[in-house]
């Protein structure tokens, strides 16, 4: 474990270093083809950087945040777009916003007579109010209260795993699902927790209550995993949609941006897996994807045609929905991290974990007393 914590350590020194070369160098280099070169060996490395861990945990977060969304997020920065552009006015406030799972929220600019012209996105704030602050500061008792009540409901699950053997195969299936959303929210909870600490930074949900979900669209454009949607539609969606529309169509071109979208999503799933696993990929994961992408489409356009006609209750649309990512979630998600035993793993190195801080909280705890 100590040996494990040691490179997670050592890796993460290397990509803040990597950080500073783009905030420093890649920054000042004009927008395209000659920054994006210039970022190539940043790439590179947040390629290689996972590959040094072993832990389940520890390698998982560091791919989705390096491998997936820091590579995403330089890839914008290359062509002067995303969280990173215009890069923040200092060095620690683009490392955060560039390894850290986190959206800045965007302040709607006050409204005057004379001032008439468009707003302009920034990713950060360079003047707050008073008032922000202060809603900043007693947000944070609430958040941490979610968030230990989350971490008591992952041990819970991770625990139940103990009785897999008494267990209704519907009832792990559940447990599976709630693992992976608890593990999601504190991890990307945790990961913001720099950021509002240090620089006051009010950030966007990394989640908006999936359960609540009405519809596909619903779910994964404004409920799930909000930073990777928020990274994904202008690297991906955008760019295929505006250039396929004088060829295909509007039409056309915005379905094949959602394929595209929603395929770029599965490959990248099947990187982190890769990862996790070390074992060739099976592509299940990427069908998920694509899947859903199909599903997404042939939904908006039921939709558009039967506007003003009839449309689904909640009560039909939330349930529907819920059971239709069930379904393929246990078909087609699932089978791969199952199969190589993701779940155990990760419940034996949540034990090795609290085992190890037992055994060295004590020691340090003394130690202080007695100084």
């Amino acid at each position: 474990m100590e040996g494990e914590i040691h490179n997670f350590i050592k890796v993460w020194i290397l990509a803040n270093v990597s950080l500073c070369y783009c905030f420093y160098i890649a920054s000042r280099i004009p927008k395209g083809i000659t920054r994006f070169i210039s970022l190539l060996p940043i790439f590179y490395q947040f390629i290689i950087l996972p590959l040094n861990l072993h832990s389940v945990i520890l390698c998982g977060l560091t791919t989705f945040f390096l491998v997936w969304l820091g590579n995403f997020k330089l890839l914008l920065f290359s062509v002067d777009l995303g969280p990173l552009s215009p890069p923040p006015p200092t060095l620690f406030q683009f490392i955060s916003i560039g390894c850290l799972p986190i959206q800045i929220k965007q302040n709607p600019p006050q409204e005057s007579p004379q001032n008439t012209n468009p707003p302009q996105q920034t990713t950060q704030n360079p003047t707050r109010s008073e008032n922000a602050v202060v809603q900043t500061v007693t947000n944070v008792p609430k958040n941490s209260l979610t968030l230990a009540i989350k971490a008591l409901l992952f041990d819970l699950v991770i625990r139940s795993f103990e009785y897999k053997q008494h267990l209704h195969p519907y009832v792990i299936s559940a447990l599976y699902y709630c693992l992976m959303y608890l593990a999601l929210e504190i991890v990307l909870a945790l990961g913001a927790t720099p950021a509002r600490a240090f620089f006051r930074f009010e950030l966007e949900p990394q989640f908006n209550k999936p359960h609540l979900s009405t519809s596909l669209q619903d779910f994964w454009s404004r409920r799930w995993n909000i930073m990777v949607t928020k990274i994904l539609r202008p690297s991906m969606y955008y760019p295929v949609r505006r250039i396929c529309t004088p060829i295909l169509g509007p039409r056309s071109a915005r379905n094949l941006a959602v394929m595209s979208t929603f395929t770029v999503s599965g490959l990248m799933h099947e990187v982190i897996y890769y990862y996790l696993t070390r074992v060739p990929p099976t592509w299940e994961v990427t069908w998920f994807f694509v899947l859903h992408g199909m599903s997404m489409v042939i939904e908006v356009e039921v939709k558009k045609a039967a506007v003003n006609r009839w449309r689904l209750h909640r009560l039909v649309s939330g349930p529907s929905t819920l059971v239709f990512l069930v379904v393929t979630a246990n078909w087609l998600f699932f089978p791969q991290q199952l199969r190589n035993g993701i779940y155990i793993k990760a419940a034996n190195e949540h034990a090795i974990v609290q085992d190890f801080v037992k055994s060295h909280l004590p020691l340090h705890i003394i130690g202080r007393k007695g100084s």
